[in-house]
């Protein structure tokens, strides 16, 4: 967001309002800021902020429309969400022209994020109808017991701006299922594709105080989200600061549930009998790919086995550079520019510290000159695997590649992270790759190939997450399971 004046209707995607109590509205002061393009930092749309006093009115109303939500007959509720689905899906071109605009991704892209929202909304419809209660036998022989699920209130989602319309998709999906209302505190990096989706909902006369959205600073909206005592679970996609920061707000007040992905640091090994051509076309897919490497499970320590090195080195750089740059559907680049100005800095701070214990660049290493956010897919090789700045996470377009020698040695630089989220490992040894995954510290491992679906549960360890998305797993966390016990 940018404080650059401008006139709604000079922007491409004009001006967006909050979504509260199935109401598009301004915030009680009228302000608003500016979503930019990370292609020219361009402002493309003008986005309402909300002020303490919306975000405390769209829980109220939240809080009542959840006594009406969770009430609804099953089928009545799914038939809903199956309208609003629907209405995503003939409105895909409108969502996915947002998503490139608000992040930069390219047009091939943008194809996840409309598909995995869509692809959310069903499962998690489907699965509820399947979710059934059970009985436990009473070991006295006095009494019958009987387990049910009941919705369990309003929730409260933080998105992040990587993936905007997915990692929706997401919360929305098993939240709108399991019978909660949802307050959404969009990203201000990507919050024009939710705000359309609340104007859809909004078209549909989708059931007041279902789905909220707001956007505004954590003042206004963050804060209050997790102090008030309405939600009963916060969740979250994003970093582990902010997780920690939220679960610190929220703590004040009530005893709330937790469900957030924290994002990853993933090890990426692989050894000297592996597939070479699908291990570089997966990190040159992923980290040179239409998202510009701004992926949580991207691999981002890259372990390769001496015998390979060389040609895993030399077959990595020529992709990084050969690949192309750009936005707009018509032009076809293999990746956009980084989400905005802060990403960039990140991306040059991350690179600079690489260089500075000991790193050299072998591609790219370098922001392109000009108006927008756009950065060289780099490679960086470096001999040292206790480097401090391997600790942290690059979301950008950068490959840091080490040597090793034995399955031992590596073992211990891998799981030397505070992260846990993906891994990969590529042997043609079966015995040495189920080794391999069960001693890796990681909530998901990646066996020669990489797999992500909405029926697998997306999970992390350490400090990359508690519970998950995805999965029927995951619908656990927006359901209450209440034992009756009745004396025979």
């Amino acid at each position: 967001m940018q404080a650059i004046v401008k006139e709604a209707k000079e922007l491409k995607f004009g001006k967006k309002k909050l979504y509260i109590n199935g109401e598009l509205v301004d915030g009680a002061n009228n302000d608003i800021a500016y979503a930019t393009c990370p292609h020219d930092n361009e402002p493309i749309a003008q986005v309402a902020q909300a002020t303490l006093e919306d975000t405390e009115r769209a829980l109220e109303t939240a809080e009542a429309g959840f006594k009406i939500w969770s009430k609804l007959p099953l089928e009545e509720r799914l038939a809903w969400i199956d309208k609003l689905r629907n209405k995503l899906l003939e409105n895909s071109d409108l969502l996915r022209t947002a998503v490139s605009f608000e992040m930069g991704k390219t047009w091939e892209a943008t194809a996840e994020d409309i598909g995995s929202i869509t692809d959310s909304l069903k499962f998690y419809a489907d699965e509820m109808r399947v979710k059934e209660g059970f009985s436990i036998e009473d070991r006295a022989g006095t009494h019958t017991h009987r387990m049910v699920y009941q919705p369990l209130g309003v929730v409260t989602a933080f998105l992040a701006w990587n993936f905007p319309l997915l990692n929706l998709g997401f919360k929305l999906g098993p939240a709108l299922a399991a019978g909660c209302c949802i307050v959404i505190k969009a990203s201000e990096s990507s919050s024009i594709s939710s705000l359309i989706i609340a104007e859809l909902a909004h078209e549909i006369n989708f059931p007041k105080g279902v789905i909220t959205v707001l956007c505004g600073n954590r003042k206004n909206v963050g804060v209050p989200l997790c102090e008030s005592t309405i939600p009963r679970l916060v969740t979250m996609i994003g970093s582990t600061f902010t997780a920690q920061k939220l679960i610190e707000q929220s703590v004040k007040t009530s005893i709330k549930r937790y469900s957030m992905e924290c994002g990853g640091n993933a090890p990426f090994i692989l050894f000297n009998d592996g597939n070479m051509e699908d291990a570089v076309g997966i990190t040159t897919a992923i980290k040179f790919g239409g998202n510009a490497g701004q992926v949580c499970v991207a691999p981002n320590r890259l372990f390769i086995q001496e015998g390979v090195y060389k040609e895993f080195v030399d077959k990595l750089v020529a992709n990084a550079n050969s690949t192309k740059l750009g936005h707009g559907k018509e032009n076809t680049p293999d990746m956009g520019p980084v989400a905005n100005l802060a990403q960039l800095k990140s991306v040059e701070n991350f690179v600079a510290d690489c260089v500075a214990q000991g790193g050299e660049i072998l591609a790219g290493g370098k922001k392109i000159e000009g108006k927008g956010c756009y950065y060289t897919p780099t490679v960086i090789a470096m001999d040292n695997p206790k480097a401090p700045i391997l600790q942290h996470e690059v979301f950008g377009p950068v490959c840091v590649v080490l040597k090793f020698k034995t399955k031992e040695e590596v073992m211990v630089y891998a799981n030397d992270s505070d992260a846990g989220l993906a891994s990969y490992v590529f042997t043609a040894n079966d015995v040495l790759a189920d080794e391999i995954a069960m001693e890796l510290e990681f909530g998901e491992v990646q066996q020669n190939g990489v797999k992500y679906d909405i029926n697998l549960p997306h999970l992390g360890v350490k400090n990359s997450g508690i519970s998950m998305d995805c999965s029927k797993y995951a619908l656990d966390d927006y359901l209450i399971l209440k034992r009756i016990s009745k004396k025979i």
